[in-house]
């Protein structure tokens, strides 16, 4: 990758380019004093008794304590403050809510109070707000201050003299798409302190109209930072500016445009395929947090709005020389952890949005929120280019982040709270820094060339009949477009994906599958089953493959099974001998209530059959197959109910004796298998300290007897991202 910038800014220091960068042996390398996580708590936790658990509620902007005991954050939907109590940072508990007069933007905290923004504007055109000062011991509002438009960040210096707000006044994006400018314009308001209470009476406006070249009589002041000297760093992020300020004075100290970058070997396009094949041309960084390393250098988020967003992030001094320029790099480690979300190609990528520098042990580390990837990128400051050190996994649109120094603690406030679509709720993440090694990624991919191998919704596994710790994976129809086989060598940890083998029909990449399972076929290649959905002309059938990718042979389903389908099918694959077996997923029309068939076809007498499998009860959503695999006088069957996090109950393990699957003909009373536990995956799906995920999709034993599991992240799509790979031991 080239990395190539635009002639408005100084370039004191250009760093290398990506290739030979040696990425591989970066990401994953043990080092001491790595984070971990070691908690998650859902933010449904903090509702008021009398308010449902069904209504939506969000951690967005997260501080602390001084004492580093309690955690505040910004509830925007729920229209408050929440509390959490990490006396115990292992097991959070519940300290309250606190409902406010409007919508909380932002927080932050002096040695007693937090003080939070709070937007009550009334539209568009009539902005605005208060500073609310909370008492952190009885969570009452002792002050108020009114802002005289909307805020959004909010900072304390750390001597609690002064608080800087950014007045943002928002412009209306549906209005004329968000084109700017749209009045009134935004500010920046300083406060003075006094014993850590704002002082309404000498409030001071900064007046940033006339700075920047984007639409100047309309600054939007985004995200607002102190250093030690008391100079405010205030980002314009749709105005691609930057602003110091004098907080004794409110004097402005310099300006200068945040400019932008070419980038190349970019993922432009929402194919449903990882390409990295794109060019963006004099992209426009338009950062949103911001952070100072020192007095006289910064970090931003290059998150970028309607005309930008460089999907990394850049480091300033104060003089406007942009000292180092992530370019794609941070993006493409996320996309090789299996983190790219390809539903945000078009726009701006993993979106680095949320920014914490903090010192440890001597240290200065920043940590790069991305939104879109479920993952913080951990760096450390050398003075000149970054160190790059570790991917945080955590959850789903992490937006806002604290470190606790003082107890070697990261938490990260993940907004999203899916509870519409039954999905994760918004959670609040807690890291520990220690000498043990990264427990996260467990799987990543390795570059090719100049880019990186894209993956994503693993769904099937097999092991390599011959070689050790080498297994082939196949992705699901969220990559439709770009079906492959995958090749994991799990020699290493982090296991790594070390090439991808397009699967091909007449040449051409492959259409219309949702490969689900995948097995050896004995002689080089495999056998793959698609799990079809007829309302999208999408064929329940099986492929064989041979090793250069090319399906051989299609064998759809025959009537008798398509007669009674419904739209969940194939979701596993295994071979015995002659014959493949295949899990269907769930209860079709022809079968009793809490069974499914295991379908068999023998290539050589091209007979199907099938037997009835048990599947467990359950009294939320529905439990189905999602793998089967043969290994000696067994097969192994996943069984999954497809709840997450507390509601999951059901993600295990059965074996079925191969003396049971004497297939009956189709259309006729099909006998019903007996199955025993073998393992309960619930304990595996915890030991990272995450919510549970309901997608376990992949199981394989390898020529040693030991069995390896893995989930599916349905391509980072209403997802954290994780995928897990792990083992459970010899079977």
């Amino acid at each position: 990758m080239k990395i190539q910038f635009s002639s408005n800014n100084k370039i004191k220091h250009l760093p290398k380019t990506l290739i030979g960068l040696a990425l591989a042996s970066a990401i994953g390398s043990v080092q001491a004093d790595a984070f971990n996580r070691i908690a998650t708590w859902s933010v449904k936790n903090n509702l008021p008794s009398k308010v449902s658990v069904t209504t939506e509620t969000s951690a967005e902007i997260i501080t602390a304590s001084k004492d580093g005991n309690t955690l505040i954050y910004s509830d925007s939907p729920l229209g408050g403050l929440g509390f959490i109590d990490i006396k115990n940072p292992n097991t959070p508990k519940a300290a309250g809510f606190l409902a406010l007069d409007g919508e909380p933007t932002s927080v932050s905290t002096t040695q007693k109070y937090a003080l939070t923004g709070v937007n009550t504007s009334e539209n568009y055109l009539k902005p605005s707000g208060k500073l609310s000062v909370i008492d952190l011991k009885t969570h009452q509002e002792v002050r108020s201050c009114d802002l005289g438009g909307q805020p959004d960040s909010v900072a304390v210096s750390k001597d609690e003299t002064f608080v800087a707000i950014a007045i943002e006044n928002e412009r209306d994006e549906d209005l004329n798409d968000g084109a700017m400018p749209q009045y009134p314009a935004g500010n920046l308001v300083i406060l003075p302190l006094a014993q850590g209470l704002p002082v309404c009476e000498q409030k001071k406006m900064v007046d940033l109209r006339g700075l920047a070249a984007v639409a100047p009589t309309d600054p939007e002041p985004e995200f607002v930072d102190f250093n030690d000297a008391n100079e405010i760093v205030v980002t314009l992020q749709e105005n691609n500016h930057l602003v110091i300020v004098e907080a004794e004075s409110g004097k402005i100290l310099s300006h200068f445009p945040a400019g932008s970058v070419n980038l190349n070997n970019v993922d432009l396009k929402e194919e449903r395929a990882l390409t990295f094949d794109g060019q963006q041309v004099q992209r426009k960084r338009e950062p949103d947090a911001v952070q100072w390393l020192d007095n006289d250098r910064f970090v931003t988020a290059n998150e970028g709005d309607f005309e930008g967003g460089s999907r990394g992030f850049t480091i300033f001094n104060k003089q406007g020389d942009v000292l180092f320029e992530s370019g794609l790099e941070l993006e493409y480690r996320m996309a090789m952890a299996g983190h790219y979300p390809d539903k945000r190609s078009g726009n701006k990528g993993v979106e680095p949005e949320g920014l914490e520098v903090a010192q440890f042990n001597g240290e200065t580390y920043i940590f790069v929120l991305a939104e879109r990837a479920g993952l913080v990128g951990v760096y450390k400051d050398t003075g000149d280019k970054p160190e790059f050190i570790q991917l945080l996994p955590s959850g789903i649109a992490p937006e806002g982040a604290i470190a606790i120094p003082s107890r070697n603690l990261f938490v990260t406030a993940n907004e999203a709270d899916l509870i519409e679509d039954n999905g994760p709720r918004s959670h609040v993440m807690i890291f520990q820094q220690s000498n043990a090694a990264p427990a996260y990624p467990q799987i990543e991919s390795v570059m090719k060339g100049d880019r990186p191998l894209g993956w994503g919704a693993l769904s099937g596994l097999v092991s390599d009949t011959k070689q050790s710790n080498t297994f082939y994976a196949v992705n699901d129809s969220f990559y439709r477009n770009q079906a492959s086989i995958f090749t994991i060598d799990a020699s290493s940890t982090p296991a790594k994906i070390i090439s991808a083998l397009p699967v091909l029909r007449d040449g051409l990449p492959a259409q219309k599958l949702d490969l689900e399972g995948i097995t050896n076929d004995g002689k080089g290649g495999f056998w793959v089953a698609s799990e079809g959905r007829t309302d999208r002309l999408t064929p329940h059938a099986i492929y064989n493959i041979n090793k250069k990718g090319e399906i051989k042979k299609e064998i759809p389903f025959p009537a008798e099974l398509l007669a009674v389908e419904k739209r969940f099918g194939a979701e596993g694959i295994t071979r015995i001998g002659d014959t493949l077996w295949i899990a269907i997923q769930r209860q079709w029309k022809d079968d009793p209530k809490n069974t499914t068939k295991l379908v068999s076809y023998n290539t050589k007498t091209k007979e199907w059959g099938a037997v009835r499998y048990p599947t467990q009860e359950s009294n939320q959503g529905w439990v189905g197959l999602s793998e089967i695999t043969a290994h000696g006088d067994w097969v192994y069957i996943i069984e999954r109910d497809n709840q997450i996090d507390d509601k999951a109950k059901i993600k295990r393990l059965y074996k079925v004796a191969v003396s049971q699957l004497k297939p009956a003909k189709l259309g006729s009373e099909l006998p019903l298998v007996k199955k025993e536990l073998a393992h309960d995956f619930i304990p595996n799906l915890k030991a990272g300290k995450g919510y549970v995920t309901d997608k376990i999709e992949g199981f394989a034993i390898d020529s040693k007897g030991v069995g390896f599991a893995l989930t599916d992240n349905d391509g980072v799509d209403d997802s954290s991202g994780e995928t897990l790979f792990f083992t459970i031991g010899k079977m």
